[in-house]
């Protein structure tokens, strides 16, 4: 019995979009097959390699090119700004300081939209900040060549009577 050949898997594509594990717009890069046939190609972020397609990515990159150095000069800016910004978030905690509940990105970029800056959730990095009140720093990765750090303040909210103890004092 003669098994027929095997077929191929991946297939080139020419990619419109950057994807972080997959490569960068204009590169072209093998995906499986269905990957490019389900999703790549008809959501438009992909084009199959053909002569016609890779002199028109060609053609493109010098404009992709002069964009990428414009909106990585303005994530620059962004980050300057967030970088002098520091949250304050404050959190239901018991007596020792745990949380009831945790901080999450959707909390610090409403915070952060309050102070009138745009950062979407998924560039917030949280891996250092624990269930407990205190002092973090994060990172926000806005651009894979432009990272802003900045500090959150998880603390208690103050109940009604400390409020008013402190304004009676002044």
């Amino acid at each position: 019995m003669v098994k027929p050949p095997k077929r191929e898997t991946k297939q080139s594509v020419v990619l419109l979009e950057n994807f972080q594990k997959v490569g960068r717009r204009g590169e072209v890069v093998r995906v499986t097959r269905g990957y490019a046939r389900n999703y790549l190609i008809p959501f438009g972020k992909a084009m199959e390699v053909t002569n016609d397609n890779l002199y028109r990515i060609e053609f493109e990159k010098k404009r992709w090119f002069q964009q990428e150095v414009k909106i990585k000069e303005e994530l620059q800016e962004l980050a300057k700004k967030i970088k002098k910004t520091s949250i304050r978030l404050e959190m239901n905690a018991n007596e020792a300081g745990h949380l009831f509940g945790s901080v999450n990105e959707n909390m610090i970029s409403e915070a952060f939209l309050a102070k009138g800056l745009n950062v979407n959730p998924k560039t917030i990095d949280l891996a250092e900040v624990k269930k407990e009140l205190g002092v973090y720093e994060i990172q926000i990765k806005l651009h894979p060549e432009v990272i802003a750090t900045t500090k959150i303040h998880v603390v208690a909210p103050k109940s009604e009577g400390e409020v008013s103890a402190t304004r009676t004092e002044n």
